[in-house]
């Protein structure tokens, strides 16, 4: 079977004892037979290196840090969550606000360690190595690299988001992007942690190579579809969530009006299912599930 491997950082890739190369998040492939129970090792500098047997199993059941993709009689191999080698304790910030204490420090991954009487752990990614820490009304915010986090008194964490903070007060207000082809964005607030209001805004206008893409990105996160769809089945707009299914992404192929949709099958497996649209005047007249 054809197998493609991607790794979240840029890997050196190895199989049964035999260096293939450096793999990223540029898809390559490889033709093997899990019958013959590969050893592989995904090895990324200063990161301990994943290591897995291919066989059945394993394109059942995955470890942990490797998703599985089936598409078209292929799988591909995602690996991400590296744990780094260096597992010295490394203070990275020390900040004292009133009777609250605030300690950065990684030991292998990042922590902050927030101490009010109480001590507090909460992992954190690599966005907050880097962070501003500042006293708001809700608690205490987070400010890191494109990313932040709402820390209640308490220390529990009330809202943990990439984006970009705009206001920071009485209530948290925060613009967060989807990541889609129209580059929608959620400008949302916060009281207390909890949601209070949210409105969508997009930052980009359709083109013939994304009008496909644009509608099933909109569908899967819960934007209004009709600008894209012809009169014909616009009232069918309701409905498509329904007709699609529970999908998770959506990912381009080498034509517009194909995309593949991102199923969940089970814990850290999924299959990508593909769909044609007809376009016509300028808007998608017909969706086609592909056998």
């Amino acid at each position: 079977m054809k197998v493609y491997f991607l790794s979240q950082k840029p890997s050196a890739l190895t199989l049964n004892g035999v260096y293939l190369g450096m793999i990223d998040g540029f898809e390559r492939s490889v033709e093997l037979n899990p019958d013959d129970k590969i050893l592989a090792e995904i090895a990324p500098a200063g990161f301990v290196p994943l290591r897995f047997v291919i066989d059945q199993d394993f394109l059942f059941a995955p470890p942990p840090r490797i998703n599985l993709y089936y598409s078209e009689n292929a799988v591909a191999i995602y690996s991400f969550g590296f744990l780094r080698e260096d597992q010295t304790l490394t203070v990275k910030q020390e900040l004292q606000i009133g009777a609250a204490h605030f300690t950065i420090y990684r030991q292998g991954e990042l922590y902050l360690r927030y101490e009010n009487g109480q001590t507090h752990l909460i992992p954190l990614d690599d966005r907050f190595v880097e962070c501003e820490i500042g006293e708001i009304n809700d608690g205490y915010l987070l400010t890191g690299a494109g990313a932040f986090l709402l820390l209640k008194r308490d220390g529990t964490v009330g809202v943990r988001s990439e984006g970009e903070v705009i206001e920071a007060g009485k209530s948290l207000k925060a613009e967060i992007p989807f990541h889609d082809a129209m580059g929608h964005t959620a400008v949302s607030e916060w009281q207390g942690g909890e949601l209070r209001a949210s409105s969508i805004r997009a930052r980009h206008a359709p083109t013939e190579a994304t009008y496909a893409l644009a509608l099933f990105e909109s569908v899967n996160i819960g934007i209004d579809p009709t600008p894209y769809l012809h009169e014909k089945i616009r009232n069918k707009a309701d409905s498509l969530k329904e007709f699609l299914g529970d999908y998770r992404s959506v990912v381009l192929t080498d034509r517009p009006e194909r995309v593949g949709l991102v199923y969940e099958r089970k814990e850290r497996v999924f299959d990508v299912r593909y769909f044609t649209v007809t376009v016509e005047d300028g808007k998608i007249a017909n969706i086609t599930p592909e056998e």
